[in-house]
């Protein structure tokens, strides 16, 4: 019976005759037998295999095997006298079902910069590093559907291809067919589905419609944005998790963000220790204990006026001068939550200016209720806030904004017809799972990065 290496290790059976398919790691001979380090990507660890020259393919297989073969090992599980591990699989046959050319296998056994493994997209995850991103990121999504099932919340599936502009940016990636089998497709001026479309950059909206009729929902997709920026905290392509909340104010989405954050955390810090122990040993030291600490601390919260008070009395120099108004920058964010605050933190209340349509506007008219959460090491990591329900105000906004609301007589309709106040937020995932890891860079935490320029596989 073929057996994952991860469930081999974490019960081992001494005795038990079993199978393992895999890749090797390395090979190393002595007098008589081979010692192979064979890893599934079920765990970091790996299981290591004897290999006798008894074996009938021992001569002109096994000896020549390098880092990549891949192997289908059939053995017995037995005690090993060697330090580090509890038990290691006797080979009683060895498969090769996948030879690496060693002089041209990219892999070996070495350090490989994160800037070189993305050349290599597709062989990146056999490496440490990335294959256990990969697997905490598999965690993390599962604990996203699980926390919001439990609480009763529905999944909907929004549109990828949206005719608005959630944040009203313009930094869309336009949709443009050439069927030929369209009528008027390739005609100058035709669109595809009659008006212009593109990439979404959320799924809020289309959210709000389903909140307004099934209660509690949540989104989880790609987004997209056409933005020329390549820092290490922008991608074109990535995932975020969106909740929409009916009869829901802005304490209670600040509420349900906070409780999410720290389930997530629990879960990983429970079911990755090992991975988690990788990144905090090499990759960000002190990894865990933030992590920790972010589960045991409340939140800390102020509002946006005041987060401008405490910067301008800090004395800090920042590239971008603080003053009430501006959208805060990422070295403002983490002063905050580094230096002054050292923890979590919530900003509310932000300028009206600077939000978007959609945000409700507060009662002293220049703010709206919205929340950003801010997080060491990242700056924001969540932006949520409470929707604006009353129709003469959100058709003022959109006015305000530039907006053609003849293309949003929808989303107009849904305060027509029985408004209600709602809320909700966007969680970018891939910036979780770089808070989580300690990756530098977001393109390491997400299998296929798509930034300006770049785009393999």
């Amino acid at each position: 019976m073929r057996k994952r290496v991860d469930k081999i290790l974490a019960d081992p059976q001494v005795g038990e005759s079993l199978q393992v398919a895999g890749w090797v790691r390395t090979r190393r001979d002595a007098s008589g037998f081979s010692f192979l380090e064979v890893g599934d990507g079920s765990s970091l660890a790996n299981i290591q295999v004897i290999a006798d020259q008894a074996l009938a393919n021992y001569g002109d297989e096994i000896k020549r095997l390098s880092t990549g073969c891949s192997v289908m090992v059939t053995g017995v599980l037995q005690e090993s006298p060697a330090k580090g591990q509890a038990v290691e699989l006797r080979a009683t046959s060895v498969q090769v079902l996948g030879w690496a050319d060693p002089e041209s296998y990219p892999l070996q056994k070495k350090h490989h910069s994160f800037e070189f493994l993305r050349n290599i997209t597709h062989l990146r995850p056999r490496t440490n590093a990335l294959g256990a991103v990969a697997r905490v990121r598999s965690h993390l999504s599962y604990g996203v559907h699980t926390f919001f099932q439990e609480r009763g919340f529905v999944q909907v599936h929004t549109p990828i291809i949206t005719t608005s502009d959630c944040e009203g940016a313009g930094e869309m990636f336009q949709v443009v067919s050439s069927a030929s089998s369209v009528k008027g497709a390739g005609d100058e001026g035709s669109e595809f589905f009659g008006r212009p479309a593109g990439l979404t950059v959320s799924g809020q909206l289309q959210a709000e419609v389903y909140a307004q009729a099934l209660g509690n929902v949540y989104t989880f997709g790609p987004t997209f944005r056409a933005e020329n920026s390549n820092t290490s905290r922008h991608l074109a392509e990535f995932w975020m998790v969106e909740p929409e909340m009916a009869f829901c104010d802005l304490a209670e989405n600040q509420q349900v963000a906070e409780e999410m954050l720290k389930y997530l955390l629990r879960l990983v810090l429970t079911e990755c220790t090992e991975d988690l122990a990788l990144f905090d040993r090499f990759i960000a030291k002190g990894l865990l204990a933030k992590l920790q600490q972010v589960v045991e601390q409340d939140f800390a919260h102020i509002t946006y006026t005041q987060a401008v008070e405490q910067l301008l009395l800090s004395g800090q120099e920042f590239a971008y001068p603080v003053q009430w108004g501006i959208d805060l920058q990422s070295e403002h964010e983490r002063y905050l939550t580094e230096t002054i605050f050292q923890r979590p933190l919530i900003v509310t209340d932000y300028p009206a200016a600077i939000k978007p349509f959609y945000m409700r506007v507060s009662d002293d008219r220049r703010t709206v209720a919205a929340m950003d959460i801010l997080v060491p090491g990242i700056g924001e990591i969540i932006g949520g806030s409470q929707r604006e329900e009353r129709y003469d105000i959100l058709l003022d906004r959109m006015q305000q904004a530039g907006i053609d609301h003849g293309s949003y007589e929808w989303y107009l309709d849904l305060r027509r017809y029985g408004t209600i106040p709602h809320s909700g937020f966007g969680l970018g995932f891939e910036r979780l799972v770089q808070f989580v890891t300690g990756m530098a860079n977001i393109r390491e935490v997400i299998p296929f990065p798509r930034t300006p320029g770049f785009a393999p596989c």
